[in-house]
């Protein structure tokens, strides 16, 4: 070939690949301030960690990232809204592990959990723990099983309420093992716990921020929590698998949704800044007082959970005939 024209074809796909690459990548990204839905109430702790997160990527990113809080239908007002946002990574949504419950609890969603959002990342994991009071005679979760089925009919399980994971943490447990309890509803874990302290529902499940005081104190006995490790705020309490009962795993999450068709360059984006935030100390140390660790992943990491935790949550609520009062 001429040298000339081998010279001008080479510069010409040359050209067309930097034109490819133009095309792929964002442009300037965050252009304006990027919102972020928390589909719960100020003042929880997935208000408090999607506030504590807009402010370090308000910092990385160059732009305001600010919470627009828009509570209603357990999460699905908000998410459903954020469902239908534009695609270009300036809104994002804030979510718990209701975005997994729910669709085995509501007959009808305003979104898609699979379709309609691309995952950006975990965010921050905090375990349940089961707690007894200490007229309950067992030391482990083992003695406590043998116990209830020594006692049909005549002990009861607090939990936060329908459809939390402390709920489906107790149904599981009792599921398992065929145990003859009844499962009682609180609105959180703070009453749960206080309930279990006062004896009347001796047995709770909760999350970590209520009882870890009351376990330190000797008030109440943790039997175990129901992470595959162990947590920082109760190192000497096993996990269930430790406890002798595998695969009964439950836990409270907290994660980062972008709508779907949102430019791949910029969901990595997102994940590279939350992670590097979710790593910071002031942010570990403000997490744990809320009874979570900050646990981030890729994207697809994030999308294999989703999917596995929805069918994981949908057989439990089937077979616990759990329904939601409309």
């Amino acid at each position: 070939m001429n040298p000339i024209l081998r010279g001008t074809v080479l510069a010409m796909a040359l050209l067309g690949v930097g034109l490819a690459h133009a095309q792929n990548a964002p442009a300037a990204y965050p252009q304006h301030p990027v919102r972020m839905i928390v589909p719960f109430p100020p003042g929880g702790p997935a208000d408090i960690c999607g506030r504590l997160l807009a402010q370090k990527l308000s910092q990385s990113l160059g732009q305001q990232v600010y919470v627009e809080n828009q509570a209603g239908a357990g999460g699905n007002l908000g998410m459903g809204n954020a469902a239908r946002a534009a695609p270009d990574g300036h809104t994002m949504v804030f979510v718990s592990t209701s975005y997994v419950v729910n669709p085995s609890l509501y007959p009808k969603l305003p979104y898609d959990p699979i379709k309609d959002f691309a995952p950006v990342t975990l965010a921050g994991l905090s375990p349940n723990v089961l707690v007894v009071h200490p007229s309950i005679p067992a030391t482990n979760v083992k003695e406590l099983i043998a116990f209830l089925k020594a006692n049909p009919a005549k002990y009861s399980i607090a939990h936060a309420g329908v459809g939390t994971t402390p709920h489906l943490s107790a149904e599981m447990f009792k599921q398992a093992f065929g145990l003859d309890v009844v499962t009682v509803p609180f609105s959180g874990s703070a009453p749960a716990v206080q309930s279990a302290l006062a004896g009347h529902t001796p047995i709770a499940f909760a999350v970590l921020t209520p009882a870890v005081p009351l376990v330190k104190d000797g008030k109440l006995r943790a039997l175990a929590v129901t992470t595959p490790y162990r947590s920082p705020a109760l190192p000497e309490v096993p996990t269930l698998a430790e406890a002798g009962v595998p695969d009964e795993e439950a836990d409270t999450m907290q994660g980062v949704l972008v709508p779907a068709a949102t430019p791949r360059p910029v969901v990595e984006l997102l994940n590279r800044e939350i992670r590097k935030a979710m790593a910071e100390p002031d942010v570990k140390e403000k997490l744990a007082a809320l009874g979570y660790e900050p646990v981030t992943t890729t994207p697809d990491e994030f999308a294999a959970r989703i999917k596995a935790d929805i069918p994981k949550w949908a057989k439990v609520i089937r077979d616990a005939n759990i329904k939601l009062e409309q």
